[in-house]
Parts: structure tokens; sequence; C-alpha cells
């Protein structure tokens, strides 16, 4: 049994816990996310052991352990906090509404009474919620506002409560969202749209970026920064990103065009940037649908890099089967300059809101500069998005930046649109490509 183990029940231990509620809570802090906490506990636990005695009580507290990790996602932590009181914590929810439904799931798991084959009864509980921020943004007073909740509960006579001030049953539009989303790759609603990039010296296609689009039959075009960050909460986007890698390289396999290679870069999350099955993913789907005018390149946020040497592995792995990677949103994140010594990357992606502000804010325009320099002080090309207005691609054009994607060059087109720009943009192969 580990030390970070409650010996019982093989849930994490108060201490452990303690210890991942307050790392949970630095995160969601930094990022503003939501961060929710459930704590459960047995009603008249004390009686029960009096009237079945200790073996009995020990076997119950192991069903409730089973019963309150049943409730919980891949990405929640549960631990046994107390001598018959548990907890579930809740990164990335979306609202209270989340949590409720957590709660909800937990009730319905423990309607059905425990036997034990000798002795069978019906195990009451009490349950208290907090949320982070809006209760508290540190691990011990977000405790206590949950187990404050739940006294609150059990004096009201309730078997739940939430910390006060937030409606616990107001349930948002966001939860129907995730429900449809679960399905919207079945029901054909969801697209890549490709934004093509070019080389900034001459304006020659080099590449494209996949974007995903879903258009829901119900509620009409919903917006990628909408659906995005509840597919990555709530555990979908790995299977989302997996379709989105294999259509992209699929589409971009039929396009016609005499560029020679074309790179198209497919966006992959923190969370799945970091798992060790992705090697094997990436390689299925050059296996499946790579052709030799295709390069494909992974985009990964800095985020991605914060545990360097676990990523750092994974990331060359990838290189080896012959991906590329590329660093989006560099500079709004965890840069960090020790690590471009070592960084398994081919090129690093100006965030638009520096590029946006290079004619009008001197000290974007130096930030950019300077990361051009330094990318190539390393041999990562650069990659500006967001780049709108011929100004911009000129003042991009002085300090060296390599390729470059925008509303100037085009709008995200798709795979049909995609060929027909490529047809019309196409020319015999000049200079080397920067990729």
């Amino acid at each position: 049994m580990s030390a970070l183990e409650d010996e019982l029940t093989g849930l994490n231990n108060r201490n452990h816990f303690l210890s991942l509620l307050r790392r949970h809570i630095t995160y969601a802090n930094d990022r503003k996310n939501f961060l929710a906490l459930i704590v459960v506990d047995v009603d008249s636990f004390a009686h029960i052991n009096g009237a079945h005695g200790y073996e009995f009580g020990d076997k119950l507290l192991q069903h409730l352990a089973k019963q309150v990790a049943g409730a919980a996602r891949k990405q929640d932590y549960t631990a046994r906090i107390g001598s018959d009181r548990f907890a579930l914590l809740l990164p990335r929810v979306m609202n209270a509404g989340h949590a409720e439904l957590a709660v909800q799931k937990l009730q319905r798991l423990l309607d059905v009474p425990f036997d034990d084959g000798e002795h069978k009864i019906k195990i009451d509980v009490t349950i208290g919620v907090a949320l982070c921020p809006m209760h508290a943004t540190h691990a011990d007073f977000l405790l206590r506002c949950a187990e404050k909740a739940l006294e609150t509960a059990r004096l009201s006579g309730r078997n739940s409560a939430f910390a006060p001030d937030v409606q616990g049953d107001n349930i948002s539009e966001f939860w129907d969202i995730e429900i449809e989303l679960g399905s919207a790759l079945d029901r054909g609603e969801l697209a890549l749209f490709y934004q093509p990039q070019v080389r900034v010296a001459d304006l020659r296609p080099v590449g494209v970026e996949a974007l995903m689009h879903w258009t829901s039959r119900t509620r009409g075009p919903v917006p990628a920064d909408v659906f995005i960050p509840i597919a990555e909460r709530t555990g979908q986007i790995k299977k989302l990103t997996i379709w989105a890698l294999n259509t992209a390289l699929r589409q971009a396999g039929q396009w016609q065009h005499g560029l020679g290679k074309l790179a198209v870069a497919v966006n992959f999350p923190a969370d799945l940037a970091a798992q060790q099955d992705l090697p094997e993913l990436v390689e299925n789907a050059m296996k499946l649908w790579g052709k030799p005018g295709i390069q494909l390149v992974l985009e990964i946020t800095e985020r991605s890099l914060m545990n360097a040497q676990a990523a750092f592995a994974i990331l060359s792995r990838i290189r080896q089967l012959g991906a590329k990677v590329s660093i989006d949103d560099f500079g709004t994140g965890y840069s960090c300059l020790a690590y471009f010594k070592n960084i398994p990357a081919d090129e690093l992606k100006v965030d638009q809101s520096f590029v946006g502000a290079l004619l009008t804010d001197p000290g974007a325009g130096q930030i950019t500069a300077l990361i051009i320099d330094l990318a190539h002080r390393f041999g990562l090309a650069v990659v500006a998005e967001g780049v709108e207005d011929a100004g911009t691609l000129q003042a991009l054009r002085s300090a060296g930046c390599d390729i470059a994607q925008g509303y100037l060059i085009s709008k995200a087109l798709t795979a049909a649109e995609m060929q027909k720009w490529l047809s019309k943009n196409s020319r015999p192969a000049a200079a080397p490509s920067s990729r």
C-alpha cells in the first residue's frame, strides 16, 4: 500500500488529497478555470458500527469508496479524508451544474442498499459542495466551505447543499452542449476547415492549419472557443483529436497541386500531448493516410512542456516518425529560455496577440523580433498567425519571419475550397521552403 493511499479503501489519503487540492487550485487560479470539491459524510456511522460490528463497518466504507470512485471522471480525484468522510475533487468543471450532476450520480449509486451477505442496509449520506474561485481560492478554505455546506445540509434535513451564493440546481447550457458534443461525430456535424500558410518572403503556399468546426443540428454553428474547452474538461478531446488527425491527413492527401511537400498542422491539446500513447496514435494515422507530398505537423501549446522531461521524450519519438512539432501561442504562457537548447520542435508560432499589435505597440514588435531571432538561433522556423493587413506582413518580413497565416492570406476553407485555392496559388517550386 502506498504512503499516499488510505489503507482501508485504497483511495487517496487526507494528506495526499490536500496536496492534490492545493496543486489544482493553483492551476485553476492561474488559468481562470473552475474547480469543484465534494465532501461526503456517512450518516449515523457510529450507530452502524454499534449495531453490526466494526468488520461490517469497514466493508461498508470500502463499498462507499467504490461508489464515490464510480461517480468520478478520469481526471477527478477521490479520497478518504476522515473515518467516515470522503471527498471528490473535480478539476476543470464548467459551472456549479457539473458539480450538481456529480452529486446526483453519486446519490443514484448509493440508492442501492449495501449487502455483505449477512446484513443489508440503506446507506444514507450527506453531501457538501464548494467551488473555486466562487467560494475560496485556497485549499484549506475551500475544504472548510464544503464541510460547512455539508453541515448546513444536515441541519436543514437535506441530502446535499452547496456553499452559499451558488445555485447548484441551475445547470447551464454548457451541459447541453457537452451532451450534444458526445454524439456530434456520429451525426456528421464536425468538419475540418483549413487556413493556408504562406512563405513570408514570396507568399508561396507551404502548408495549412486544420481547424475543427462544429455545426449542431439544434443550435447551429458552435464556436471552437466554446466547445473545445468543454471537450478538454470532459475528456472528449482525445476522440475528437484522433478524428481530426486522420481526417486532415486523408483530405490533404487528395489535394492536387504543384507545390511539392505541403505541411498539414493539427492541434493537439496539452493533456493529450503528454500521453504515452500519442506516438502510437500518430504512427497509425501516418501509416493509414500518409502521402509523400504531406508533412504532418503537430501543434502543441507551451503548457504541454510544463513537464519538460516527459514531454520532450514523447515529442522526440514523434519526430522520429517523420512528423514535425510546432509550439503554438508562443510567448503567452510558460516560455523558458532554458528549454530552448533541447526542445524537440521544428517551429514556433508567434501568438496573434503580438502579431496584431505589431504596428501599434512597439513592445509587441520587440518581443516578436526577439522570438524570431531566438528561434532562428536554435534552428526553428517561425510562423506568425493572425496576419490581417499588408503592413503587418511587411513588418514580419522585415523581422525575418518565415511563414504567415491569417485573413490577409485567406480565411479558413473547406477541403473542396482549399483545393481551388491551391490550384489558383500554385506555381513551380522556387527556393526551398522553410519547412
